[in-house]
């Protein structure tokens, strides 16, 4: 609840008093950029009706104040009054005084080792999601707080992964297709498709963008070995900035390059750093793909040595089973991540019997929309 409101700067600026004791500033310009009337945004979707070249220049507070819960504010010179609901104005503070380190990670991101997950690994059946949204709420929300889980009870058939997709989002073609099949081939155009086992990497590194979100669902599965694991880098970063800030801080500013050129007409490349931070030092990708990273050549030669010895430390830390969640997929179970942030790996297996999976690519923005509206309803029901 608002308690109180100043006006400063001659208006340019206005601070608000809060029930629990806080303050919060913010600027005219800010807010008039971000009125709710139905000048300023469609009633309809929400979006700006407006360009910031529509909103004058001297813009400031002519008046202020507090009605109920909502702050009533009068712009001069244009002489408009719009009204500012407290919860909105809380949600949407910036006024901040909290130092971030580089490295931080939103409320809703859960990092995990072996220890943490291994034996609750988020799952959900498949005809129960399809069904029910608070099953589905769950399950997608696991996916973005954990960066993955599993779904039982899929049929097990070609291309019934699609269907995982279908609950919140759509496919991302690409040129291994609209799915593509991981089993043991005779002179593969990918080391996906041999019995060998695989190093914990995140998918397609050589893209740009890379796809978010990687599905990976078992039609049949009767080999010796070939468990399907996951290691959540976000985890292993901060493990890698605890123990060598500089190692860190190498990865973060310089862009390793990849690039796969396997099948006839393909050649795709791309240059971006193994751990990507934003520009407010936000943690929002992590890139590893030894058998995709193609020569260093964006570090100057006098911190290649360190760069690479950072390299090689997050290599064996990424390797260490302390991280490692392990699991085995059965027919009809399959598995997704966030391929932004979590590596999968997948351990050697025998000759002798079937081991049949198939893949596909989505994206984030669709499982995150799904699930915001989800909780959006759920948040209206309990209203």
């Amino acid at each position: 609840m608002l308690t109180r409101v100043t006006l400063g700067d001659g208006g340019r600026t206005i601070e608000l008093g809060w029930q629990d004791g806080a303050s919060s500033r913010f600027h005219a310009m800010w807010l008039r950029d971000n009125a709710l009337d139905d000048k300023t945004r469609s009633a309809g979707n929400g979006q700006r009706l407006i360009t910031i070249l529509d909103i004058p220049s001297e813009t400031r507070i002519g008046a202020a104040a507090i009605k109920g819960e909502v702050l009533e504010v009068t712009f001069v010179p244009e002489g408009k009054t719009v009204g500012f609901p407290a919860g909105w104005l809380c949600s949407h503070v910036y006024d901040c005084q909290e130092a971030r380190q580089p490295g931080w990670t939103g409320g809703d991101i859960r990092r995990w080792t072996k220890a943490m997950m291994q034996n609750s690994v988020p799952r959900a059946a498949y005809t129960e999601a399809s069904r029910d949204g608070n099953v589905l709420r769950q399950w997608l929300a696991a996916v973005r707080s954990y960066g993955f889980a599993v779904m039982d009870g899929l049929p097990a058939e070609s291309g019934a992964l699609c269907k995982v997709a279908d609950l919140f989002g759509y496919i991302r073609e690409t040129n291994y297709g609209r799915w593509f099949e991981v089993r043991a081939e005779v002179n593969p155009n990918n080391l996906a498709y041999t019995n060998l086992g695989l190093q914990a990497h995140t998918d397609n590194p050589y893209r740009d963008p890379v796809p978010t979100l990687q599905i990976l669902a078992c039609i049949e599965n009767t080999v010796e070995g070939g468990e399907s694991s996951v290691v959540d880098g976000f985890a292993v970063a901060a493990a890698l900035q605890a123990e060598n800030p500089e190692g860190f801080r190498l990865l973060c500013s310089y862009p390793a390059r990849f690039e796969y050129a396997g099948s006839s007409g393909v050649r795709l490349q791309s240059k971006r750093p193994m751990i990507e931070l934003g520009p407010d030092g936000e943690l929002i990708c992590i890139r590893f793909n030894n058998r995709s990273l193609a020569p260093v050549v964006d570090v100057p030669f006098a911190e290649m040595d360190t760069y690479y010895a950072a390299y090689r430390r997050f290599a064996e830390l990424i390797e260490d089973p302390a991280f490692e969640v392990t699991f085995k997929l059965e027919a009809g179970q399959s598995f997704i991540v966030d391929n932004t942030r979590v590596m999968h790996a997948r351990k050697a297996f025998s000759g002798s019997g079937k081991r049949w999976l198939q893949g596909c690519y989505a994206d984030k923005d669709g499982l995150l929309s799904t699930l915001a509206a989800i909780e959006h309803g759920f948040k209206e029901a309990a209203e």
